[in-house]
C-alpha cells in the first residue's frame, strides 16, 4: 500500500479547506498540505454556485437574525455577529485580490443591494421596528426603509406590478450587498493554491478511514476511485471541510469530542429563471419571512445570481426531505450515521421539533402548482413556462448532544475539535460559506493558538486581515475603515 505524509491533510475540496489552505500557506509558506476530495472537481456539492443562494450572508436581508422578543422590541445581536464576520471574507478577498492571488473580482463577486419585503400590517411594523433598531447602529448605516409601493417599486419591480398596492407593505434596502458566486471563488481559490509549492491537491479520493496514530499523528486511509487502490496518508493535522460528509469522518475519528452528534439532512428545490427580459429587469436579493416551523435556510427569497456571466432569479428554496448527507450521497447516510451515543440526541430532536417535522412533509408533499404560487407571492406576474426548477444543495443540520435536554438541533457552524488541537471536523449549515474567514481564524484560534502567540502568525494575520483582534461591533471608526477600503478594491457600493 502506497504512503505519503503532509504537515497538514484537508478533506474535502470546498470553500472552507480552500479558505483555510489559503490563510495557512500565508501564514507558512513552508507548511505541506493534502487536499483530498472525493469527487473529480472543486465546490461540487454545498459551494457549488447553485447550490446555494450566493447572499453573502452580511445579515441585512435575513430576518430569521433579528427575532422579536416578547416585548416588541427586536433582537439585533445575532444579526451584528454574522454582519461583522462577513467582514473578514472582505478583508481576505481584497487582500488576495491586491496581491494577485485573485486576478479579478468580478470573477465571483457583484454588487447588488439586499432587501426585506413584507405584507400585511403586522408584519410591516415587525420591518419597521427591525429598520429603526438597525439603522441606528453604526454596522447598518445606511439601511433604507420605505412603505410606498411606487418607491419599493423602483427598488425591484418585479414585486410590485401586479399586486395589490392597497395592502400595508414595506421594504428595506442595503445598496451595500453582494452576490457571490461561491463555486467561482472556490475554483479561483484552489487554482491559486495548486501553483505553491507544498500543496497538493487530489481529486477523485475518497477518505475510507482515520485513526490516530500514537501520540503524534494521524493515518488517514484514502481510496483512488479512478483505480482502487488504497493510499496511507500520515499528518499532524486533521482539517474536515466535507460537508455533509464530515459527520461520517467525525465518528470515525473516535475523538471524544464527537461523541454523541448526529445530522439530519435537509434538502432544498430551487426555481430559476434564466430568461434575459425578465432577470434584467431584477436587481437585489430579496427576501421575505419563513414559514411557521420552518428552518432558517428555508426562508424564501427571489435572488439576482451572477454565475459565469450570466444573470438570472433564483427562487426559494422550497424544502425537502432526503435521507442523503450529499447531492452525490447515499440514501443509506441517515441510517449509517446512528451510532449508540447519539440515538438518545437524535430522538430528543425528533421528539422536540414536532413542528420542523410537519413543515417537511408539507413541503414534500406538495405539488408545483403550490410551489408556483409561493414564486407569485412574491412575483405576482411571473410565467412559469420561464422557470425551470432545480435542486439545491443538500444541508445537514446539526443534532449536538445536551446534557440537560439529550439533544438540540442547531442550525449554524460548528466546530468540533479534538483536545490536543490536532483534529477539527466542520459540521452544520447556513451561514456557512459567508463566514468561511471567520470560520478559518477561529480554527486558527483553536488549534494553532501557540503559533499566533509565538512564531509571529498574529502579526502576519494582521496584514492578512487588518481588522484582526478589532470588535467591529464596537469599534465604528475600525468598521468605517474597513469597509470602505474593501469596496474599491473589490467594486462593491459603500454609503
Amino acid at each position: 500500500m502506497a504512503s505519503d505524509t503532509h504537515d497538514i491533510v484537508m478533506i474535502g475540496a470546498g470553500i472552507m479547506t480552500a479558505t483555510l489552505a489559503t490563510v495557512l500557506k500565508e501564514l507558512e509558506p513552508s507548511l505541506d498540505i493534502g487536499i483530498y476530495e472525493s469527487l473529480a472537481d472543486c465546490a461540487q456539492e454545498s459551494s457549488a454556485s447553485w447550490n446555494n443562494a450566493g447572499t453573502g450572508h452580511a445579515a441585512n436581508c435575513e430576518l430569521n437574525y433579528t427575532p422579536q422578543r416578547a416585548d416588541g422590541s427586536i433582537d439585533i445581536s445575532e444579526a451584528l455577529e454574522v454582519n461583522t464576520e462577513f467582514d473578514l471574507s472582505r478583508q481576505l478577498w481584497a487582500y488576495l485580490v491586491t496581491k494577485g492571488a485573485i486576478p479579478d473580482p468580478q470573477e465571483f463577486l457583484h454588487a447588488c443591494p439586499h432587501m426585506s419585503f413584507v405584507h400585511g400590517a403586522d408584519r410591516v411594523a415587525f420591518l419597521k421596528a427591525r429598520h429603526a433598531e438597525m439603522s441606528a447602529h453604526h454596522c447598518y448605516h445606511g439601511m433604507e426603509y420605505s412603505e410606498d409601493p411606487a418607491q419599493i417599486a423602483e427598488w425591484a419591480p418585479l414585486i410590485i406590478e401586479g399586486r395589490d398596492t392597497s395592502e400595508p407593505m414595506a421594504a428595506t434596502r442595503m445598496i451595500t450587498g453582494a452576490d457571490v458566486s461561491y463555486g467561482s471563488l472556490t475554483r479561483l481559490l484552489m487554482a491559486d493554491l495548486e501553483k505553491q509549492p507544498g500543496v497538493s491537491v487530489n481529486y477523485k479520493h475518497h477518505v475510507v478511514h482515520v485513526e490516530r496514530q500514537g501520540d503524534k499523528d494521524w493515518m488517514i486511509k484514502v481510496k483512488d476511485r479512478a483505480d482502487g487502490t488504497l493510499k496511507e496518508i500520515t499528518a499532524g493535522f486533521v482539517f474536515v471541510g466535507a460537508g455533509g460528509g464530515a459527520l461520517e469522518i467525525l465518528q470515525k475519528s473516535r475523538i471524544p469530542e464527537g461523541k454523541g452528534y448526529g445530522g439530519f439532512p435537509v434538502s432544498g428545490i430551487w426555481l430559476r429563471c434564466d430568461v434575459d427580459a425578465v432577470s434584467e429587469r431584477h436587481h437585489a436579493k430579496v427576501y421575505g419571512m419563513a414559514a411557521h416551523g420552518s428552518p432558517p435556510m428555508s426562508v424564501p427569497h427571489l435572488d439576482t445570481r451572477i454565475v459565469d456571466g450570466k444573470r438570472s432569479i433564483l427562487f426559494g428554496p422550497y424544502a425537502g426531505f432526503s435521507t442523503k448527507f450529499l447531492k452525490h450521497g447515499s440514501y443509506a447516510d441517515l441510517f449509517e450515521s446512528v451510532r449508540p451515543g447519539n440515538i438518545l440526541p437524535m430522538l430528543a430532536v425528533a421528539r422536540d421539533n414536532v413542528e420542523l417535522s410537519e413543515y417537511l412533509v408539507g413541503q414534500v408533499l406538495q405539488t408545483s402548482a403550490h410551489q408556483f404560487a409561493v414564486l407569485q407571492d412574491f412575483f405576482p406576474q411571473a410565467e412559469r413556462e420561464d422557470w425551470t426548477e432545480a435542486v439545491a444543495g443538500q444541508r445537514v443540520q446539526i443534532i449536538k448532544p445536551d446534557p440537560q435536554h439529550t439533544g438540540k438541533l442547531e442550525f449554524g457552524t460548528e466546530i468540533v475539535a479534538s483536545a490536543d488541537k490536532s483534529f477539527v471536523a466542520l459540521l452544520g449549515a447556513s451561514p456557512g460559506a459567508s463566514t468561511a474567514a471567520f470560520i478559518a481564524m477561529e480554527v486558527l484560534q483553536k488549534c494553532f493558538d501557540d503559533k499566533l502567540a509565538h512564531d509571529g502568525w498574529a502579526a502576519k494575520l494582521k496584514t492578512i486581515i487588518p481588522t484582526y483582534g478589532i470588535d467591529l461591533k464596537q469599534d465604528a471608526d475600525a468598521c468605517r475603515a474597513s469597509r470602505s477600503a474593501t469596496a474599491k478594491v473589490l467594486n462593491l457600493h459603500y454609503v
